[in-house]
């Protein structure tokens, strides 16, 4: 090499440095890979010293204590309404409508999840989520006021508009409030304590209706949600990601969130959830509706795909991301499992109330074996993976835990001890517990900050769809089962009568001198729905394994910011330059 080249040369990496060094003095590091996006706080002005500015102490505390209420609170409102329903129904006189009750807010939460991964993406985290809260509340307050059967569907369509940015903007917040490695333990808390509402629902649901108006099962989220919003609005929360200003994100909103792909993926979704809500139901498995919605949705969806790849990175659900494996394993996991709870948590009342002849309120008290464990699981597992740093051990002794307990649980007769329905239910509660949280620490593990709020929607999305599919699969099994078996075990029976009758009219409905042998094909019947909920356990067991064997324990460096300001992309030009 000549004299004149080396110098040259010299010349170049001494620009190169100083462009460098500016970028340290500046916080702004050149290198990064997808496990360190997931460490460092993206704003410039939340870090001292080059180090982020995570959360500890009171105001980490009270930062979790709203958070988990606020989950609390989402997870009751799907299923305090079950006991109210018969109240609702006299009251406007509505049991054509029954099942709108359940499927607007369904429809509404979860055709909109995704569009609040972009929504995050673009906006502040806090108020985003408080926002989402707001619509929540309303939501609830029209239900409160409802005077007609109508005006109670639009309200619980709202709550469901409301509660699909919710999960999303907890994860988010407690991706900018806390170092990767001690999000597990975090997330344990919260979505341990915040599976309390399932079981309570039925609890609550019926207390509330019992002793004073249906009404005030919406009625208690504004006092609750009054109190949360007075903790989050006064404290500062870390933003994980830099922001455009609002206005100026609100000038282009329309090309940042690709409404026509909302629309698309909006549509396909609503008419699969209608078919499934009211197919077998309502109308024909094999009626022109039915059909026609599934044709709707699935042609819907193929012209979704085609805009999507058209739009490519700006795309409601980037299709690069999902092709990602620890990506879409994470979302085949948490559907999955989160599409066994939901179903075998929708089924173990209809055995205590219809074989053992519960009330809706011990019902309830005997799904404590279940929830307790499932609580404690979820937060030694968070302790545990933060100590350890790895994950899909955990996901998978959840899954055979899963397996096993609905296995056993399918062996449930009328004549069941109370020590196996109780040793039987602390087993699939174990289970849940330690694998619930491990595809939101996968995803947290894998993808760039950037794209964490696209891929959290889209994971909070699949146990909507996986948990509308199988609770329907579910009852499919369950109807049938008792159409085959309760001529079997009682001729004089007629099984349509006890199919319509329900469990807790089951035993006004038959004659008691059959009322056993009913009772027998009852349970048996509910015994086939868990043959179900073992076969996603073991269907879980083979998805985790793709999720990523990664250590979130590793040293943790910071990142190169997603949305660099003018003067950042200028110098990273003067750097290629130099380079070249």
């Amino acid at each position: 090499m000549s004299r004149e080249a080396t110098v040259h040369s010299n010349k170049n990496t001494s620009m190169e440095k100083n462009l460098q060094s500016g970028f340290e003095d500046s916080r702004l590091p050149t290198n990064h890979t997808p496990q360190e996006d997931n460490t460092v706080l993206q704003h410039m002005d939340q870090t001292e010293g080059g180090k982020p500015q995570w959360l500890q102490g009171s105001t980490l505390i009270i930062i979790m204590v709203a958070l988990t209420i606020v989950s609390y609170l989402m997870l009751l409102d799907v299923s305090v309404v079950s006991t109210a329903l018969p109240a609702i129904t006299n009251e406007f006189n509505s049991l054509p409508d029954l099942g709108w009750y359940g499927a607007a807010y369904q429809l509404s939460n979860a055709a909109l999840q995704p569009l609040s991964g972009k929504i995050y993406t673009h906006f502040t985290p806090k108020w985003t989520l408080l926002i989402y809260f707001f619509v929540f509340e309303v939501g609830s307050l029209i239900c409160a006021l409802a005077t007609s059967s109508n005006m109670l569907i639009v309200g619980r369509t709202i709550a469901g508009m409301g509660n699909s940015g919710i999960p999303n903007g907890c994860v988010t917040i407690i991706a900018g409030m806390v170092p990767l490695h001690k999000r597990p333990a975090l997330l344990g808390i919260m979505m341990g304590i915040s599976q309390l509402g399932l079981a309570s629902g039925p609890l609550v649901g019926g207390a509330l209706t019992e002793y004073t108006t249906w009404r005030w099962c919406f009625w208690i989220n504004l006092p609750i949600g009054a109190i949360v919003a007075l903790l989050v609005v006064f404290i500062r929360i870390p933003d994980p990601l830099f922001k455009e200003p609002s206005l100026t994100v609100l000038r282009t909103l329309h090309k940042k969130l690709d409404f026509i792909g909302v629309a698309g993926f909006a549509g396909s979704v609503i008419m699969l959830l209608l078919a499934i809500q009211f197919g077998g139901i309502r109308f024909p498995w094999n009626s022109p509706t039915i059909i026609g919605l599934f044709c709707g949705s699935g042609i819907t969806f193929l012209l979704w795909i085609a805009w999507s790849m058209k739009k490519s990175d700006k795309s409601l659900i980037p299709l690069k991301l999902m092709k990602q494996r620890p990506v879409w394993s994470s979302c085949l996991t948490y559907g999955l499992t989160m599409g066994s709870l939901f179903t075998t948590s929708y089924f173990l009342p209809v055995y205590f109330q219809g074989v053992l002849g519960a009330t809706p309120l011990l019902s309830g008290v005997q799904l404590l074996p279940n929830i307790i464990p499932q609580l404690l699981a979820a937060v030694l597992s968070g302790i545990l993976v933060t100590r350890i740093g790895y994950y899909i051990p955990f996901s998978l002794i959840g899954a055979v835990f899963i397996s096993v307990g609905a296995g056993l649980i399918s062996t449930y007769s009328p004549m069941t001890p109370l020590a196996r329905r109780i040793g039987f239910q602390i087993i699939l509660g174990t289970g849940y517990g330690l694998s619930l949280q491990m595809p939101l620490v996968a995803i947290q593990n894998s993808v760039q900050l950037h794209q964490l709020p696209v891929a959290v929607g889209v994971l909070m999305f699949c146990p909507q769809l996986s948990g509308a599919l199988l609770v329907s699969f579910g009852n499919t099994i369950f109807s049938n089962s008792l159409r085959n078996l309760v001529p079997q075990y009682a001729p004089s029976v007629n099984p349509d009568i006890v199919v319509a009758a329900g469990a807790t009219s089951l035993r006004n409905a038959v004659p008691p001198s059959t009322l056993h042998n009913v009772l027998i094909a009852y349970a048996k019947s509910v015994d086939r729905v868990y043959y179900l909920g073992a076969g996603c356990g073991v269907a879980t067991f083979f998805s985790a394994w793709g999720m990523g064997w990664k250590n979130i324990r590793r040293t943790e460096k910071p990142e190169l910011p997603q949305s660099p300001r003018p003067q950042e992309q200028e110098s990273h030009e003067l750097v290629r330059l130099a380079k070249n």
